[in-house]
């Protein structure tokens, strides 16, 4: 009986929180905010920060929808495929509706740094009898209500890229994957979402240094690797299995295989909740090979919704 309703529910498609897929050329998705005057494409200048609370940080540099924003206190976001900018046609085309509140921001000269919490949301992957099944059989656990599933499948509605990060203090160092964070395009700001629970958020802290490199899917296996770095102390440097190099001014490994990376000043921390941000400047960047393709992360519900629709990304 299982087998018959796994089979209904998805196929041939292996069952997982969050697809990994690869993508060549644009993304696909538009992602809109909506303010009580303003509606605004914030795809590619929004990003996810924390998970506990669902947080987004978005980066706004038009003066007119700066003075709107910091009018209003909640905001929608929309989560979708189209890039007609009619409210009706954004909210009717919309996986994902999202209603949030804004609880801080960061002011620079050419912009402004806005944090929204989410308050509430509502998901359009597949049919809520659907969803409900698929919670039930595949996701509930404990901590994990059908509340949780919907915002982070809101959240990663968005496909969000893994980089790897580098860490070092002394004889420390510390390398490991990411996939809450965001480069501001035009700006060298960087914004970080770590988890306290990190054994090397200190020593960013401590340091006020990171090094954040861009990497290829090719490396998935590897990558996925180094997620275990996130809560134990790394290997030593000769049973990685890969070489390293330093970075021009820090100093901090990066692997052999990066293609461009970062090195970035930590100048401000904002507790999140389960994640504490970290706000910083690029002081050096440097190119080392051209791209491959990177990694991005969905959630499975989205990966299903992309199947329907006959335009899912690849899968690695």
């Amino acid at each position: 009986m299982k087998g018959i309703l796994r089979k209904l529910l998805f196929g041939n498609m292996p069952v997982r929180e969050y697809s990994t897929v690869t993508i060549a050329g644009d993304i696909k998705e538009t992602v809109f905010l909506k303010t009580k005057k303003n509606t605004i494409d914030i795809s590619t200048s929004h990003w996810l920060l924390c998970l506990d609370p669902v947080v987004f940080g978005v980066w706004i540099n038009d003066n007119k929808l700066l003075a709107d924003i910091n009018e209003n206190k909640e905001c929608k976001i929309f989560f979708g495929s189209s890039i007609n900018t009619r409210d009706e046609k954004i909210e009717r085309e919309a996986v994902a509706i999202l209603e949030l509140s804004r609880f801080d921001k960061i002011e620079e000269k050419n912009g402004t740094f806005f944090l929204w919490k989410l308050e509430k949301n509502s998901i359009h992957h597949v049919g809520l009898i659907k969803a409900l099944l698929i919670f039930h059989r595949y996701y509930k656990k404990p901590g994990i209500s059908f509340k949780k599933l919907k915002s982070f499948a809101s959240a990663y509605s968005y496909p969000r890229r893994v980089r790897i990060i580098s860490v070092r203090q002394g004889t420390y160092y510390n390398i490991f994957p990411m996939d809450l964070l965001g480069e501001i395009s035009g700006s060298k700001r960087f914004v970080f979402g770590l988890r306290h629970t990190n054994i090397a958020l200190s020593k960013i802290i401590e340091t006020g240094k990171i090094v954040v490199s861009e990497v290829s899917f090719e490396h998935k296996e590897t990558i996925y690797q180094l997620g275990n770095h996130h809560s134990v102390s790394p290997p030593s440097l000769d049973s990685l299995p890969f070489k390293v190099k330093q970075s021009d001014n820090f100093g901090f490994y990066i692997p052999e295989w990066a293609e461009r990376y970062n090195e970035i000043k930590i100048e401000r921390t904002i507790n999140l909740g389960s994640h504490m941000l970290l706000w910083g400047q690029s002081v050096n960047e440097k190119t080392l090979k051209p791209s491959a393709g990177h990694l991005f992360h969905i959630h499975f519900l989205h990966y299903l919704y992309q199947q329907r629709k006959g335009y899912a990304y690849p899968l690695v």
